[in-house]
This record gives structure tokens, sequence and C-alpha cells, in this order.
């Protein structure tokens, strides 16, 4: 876990610098090499944890809303899918219907009363 949040701090390093640069109140990475006493090392790195923390959770957040719009919109396609496939499926009975009452029609012999 420590070099998963490693690795996502310092790849997210370069987005909350350019952040940082354009405002120093927004809340984002702080280099905390510079400060001396470890208590204050300590506090800077704890912040950059809760500030990284916080961005992951609000990503995860938005991307499980992506997936679960996508997921509502196949389902929805779906429910489109049975429909179409029902509607082309009684279209093919209907003309094969069709057909064979036209077969019958032209094999049928032709009625006594047909005036020759």
């Amino acid at each position: 876990m420590p070099r998963t949040l490693a690795a996502v701090c310092f790849a997210m390093l370069p987005l909350v610098a350019r952040t940082q640069a354009l405002a120093q109140d927004v809340p984002g990475i702080e280099i905390c090499t510079v400060e001396k006493t470890m208590e204050r090392r300590t506090s800077c790195l704890q912040s950059n944890v809760d500030f990284l923390q916080k961005t992951i959770t609000k990503l995860n957040l938005d991307h499980q809303q992506k997936i679960d719009a996508a997921n509502r919109q196949i389902d929805a396609l779906k429910v489109t899918l049975v429909g179409l496939q029902k509607t082309v499926g009684d279209l093919q009975a209907a003309q094969t219907k069709q057909a064979d009452d036209l077969k019958k029609k032209q094999d049928a012999p032709p009625p006594k009363d047909a005036v020759k």
C-alpha cells in the first residue's frame, strides 16, 4: 500500500503543482522537505496523504457514476434490442405466412364454377 500511495503521489504531483502555482489557498501536495522540525514535516506529510485520499475518493465516485450511467444505457439498449428482435420476428412470420398463402392459392385447383 505505501508504494501505491507513493506512486499516486508522484503521478499527481505535476497536476497539483500547476494548481498551486495558480492559487496558493487551493489544497494540494506540499513539498515537505523544506520543513525544519519533525512535527511540521509529519503534519505536512499527513496533509498530503489526506489530500490524496480525498482526491482518490472523489475520482472513484466520479468513475463509479460514469460506470453506473453506462450500465443504465446498456440496459436500455438491451430492452430496445429485444423489442426490435420481436418486431423482426413478427415481420418474418407475417412474410412467411403471406408467402404460404400465396403458394396455396397458386396450387389450389380452379373452382368448378370458373368460366372457361
